[in-house]
């Protein structure tokens, strides 16, 4: 399938679990060119209390998490939704990677806090750029929910829509922007850096 614009786009969260994987499902149904990372140093989704977050290795597959909780509770992690979720996630790709150890390179990183904004921005201007290509990076952010990410997948969607229109994206992407956080009435962070 021709993806929508030739726009590589990266959604980042910090596990690579709940937003970027749902904006992930929704860009990739659109048919862009879309990949999701998490940056945080372990994978971390919740557990049976809120200081007991079950935790992983990046590079688990989501199937063996999906195993994992089920074996651990199935009717808790049912109920507040992670068993869906994981389901989910093993349709769209094997496991969670970590965004520090790709070697594929973007046009556009839509982070979802700004935790994860700053992680992103401190890797990309601390590694060696290899072509000095123009990076956008991208914040929106979106609670850490089932609900809140799929609202945040609509956004991240529209967002992505309006962009690929643009004629000349380096030019164009501040006033696509600008427009669309007064539309969504959310703050929008975007900063360029190089790959």
């Amino acid at each position: 399938m021709a993806t929508i614009s030739g726009l590589k786009i990266a959604v980042i969260c910090s596990s690579n679990m709940n937003r970027s994987m749902e904006a992930h499902a929704f860009l990739s149904k659109k048919g862009f060119d879309v990949h999701s990372f998490g940056t945080g140093e372990k994978v971390k989704i919740p557990g049976s209390a809120i200081d007991k977050p079950n935790v992983y290795e990046f590079g688990t597959s989501y199937n063996d998490i999906y195993h994992d909780l089920l074996e651990k509770d199935k009717s808790l992690y049912t109920q507040n939704g992670l068993l869906h979720t994981l389901d989910r996630n093993r349709r769209i790709k094997s496991h969670p990677e970590k965004f520090q150890e790709t070697k594929d390179k973007f046009h556009i990183l839509i982070t979802c806090e700004e935790r994860v904004y700053d992680q992103v921005l401190e890797y990309m201007e601390n590694k060696t750029p290899s072509d000095n290509s123009i990076v956008h990076v991208i914040n929106i952010d979106i609670q850490d929910n089932l609900e809140e990410a799929t609202i945040g997948a609509f956004l991240i969607s529209d967002m992505c829509m309006q962009i690929a229109k643009t004629e000349d994206l380096d030019n164009d992407i501040e006033e696509v922007l600008h427009a669309f956080e007064e539309k969504c009435q959310r703050p929008i962070l975007h900063s360029i850096v190089f790959n």
